[in-house]
């Protein structure tokens, strides 16, 4: 039960039955993030401002637009175009994506980042992360309406296309076309399967293999590696 509270990975699975597995991001690293992108603002505004001065009351008016878009859509902006990550988000990699694991879309960004204004409520961000917190998540209000999520943005590593370090083995039955591309691709997917997945789906080549289970998961990857020609 405490593993399970404690637990912050978060499993999607695609239509090809692939299980993406991504890392929730909590409160601290968005608020640093947070601060990040503020002092960013904040001292863009500055400088804006400085120069705007010179032009008076028309500058001030430019000054009050430019500040308002800065301040809604200046995450948008980079939520949607910058795959995910705000400066701040980028240096705490960190990023935002749909409830899917996809990239967020205009909607999906403007809808959560509007919804800041019930989430700082009463201050302070309050309600935002009571919302996190609670939400099992990381969700404040703006993302459980927006349906997104932020994660850990990890590099993928080369070990993520990596063969599976079973023996070829030739199949014991001639494959049809069908059959081959099966097991090539379970084997080529198979750094991005869990474990029980990789025994489902080796169960179901149950006609080819004639076994089940952990036999059956090293037999589908050896006939894989062997149609591969990957002679491990």
């Amino acid at each position: 039960m405490l593993a399970e509270k404690f637990d912050t990975s978060y499993r999607v699975e695609t239509p090809e039955s692939i299980d993406l597995i991504a890392q929730l991001a909590g409160p601290i690293p968005r608020v640093l993030a947070y601060c990040i992108d503020l002092a960013i603002r904040s001292i863009v505004q500055l400088l804006i401002l400085i120069v705007l001065l010179f032009a008076g009351k028309a500058g001030m008016g430019i000054f009050l637009v430019i500040s308002f878009l800065m301040e809604w859509f200046y995450p948008v902006f980079f939520e949607v175009l910058r795959d995910g990550q705000t400066p701040g988000k980028k240096a705490l990699k960190i990023a935002v994506v749909s409830d899917d694991l996809t990239p967020v879309t205009w909607s999906t960004s403007i809808i959560r980042n509007l919804l800041r204004a019930a989430d700082f409520l009463p201050m302070g961000y309050a309600f935002g992360l009571i919302a996190m917190t609670t939400s099992g998540r990381f969700q404040r209000f703006g993302d459980i309406a927006a349906g997104s999520l932020v994660i850990y943005r990890r590099e993928i590593s080369k070990d993520a296309f990596k063969l599976p370090e079973s023996v070829a083995t030739p199949p014991p039955v001639a494959l049809s076309l069908e059959d081959q591309v099966a097991f090539t691709g379970y084997v080529q997917r198979h750094s991005q399967l869990s474990h029980g997945r990789k025994e489902e789906l080796a169960n179901i080549l149950e006609p080819v293999t004639q076994t089940k289970g952990d036999a059956a998961v090293k037999l589908a990857q050896g006939i894989g590696n062997w149609l591969l020609g990957h002679n491990k």
